[in-house]
């Protein structure tokens, strides 16, 4: 086989093929990983977002955090 004018024997073919399988192999790990962190963070939002609905209370966020007394 030739590449750019040189002749690649086995052991270049070889080194050749393995870079390419490395280089499909980090994007796919790389891409898992941007989905676990968009994942994580959208994740982080909804339980802030809960946790402030839940402290603001049913009756339109009056800041009271006494319990049933006040």
């Amino acid at each position: 086989m030739t590449m750019f004018g040189t002749t690649l024997d086995g052991q270049q073919l070889f080194g050749l093929i393995s870079l390419l399988t490395l280089l499909a192999f980090w994007v796919l790990v790389w891409r898992r990983d941007r989905q676990a962190t968009r994942w994580f963070r959208a994740w982080a939002t909804r339980r802030q977002a809960e946790r402030q609905a839940r402290e603001s209370g049913p009756d339109g966020g009056s800041g009271s955090h006494g319990g049933p007394w006040g």
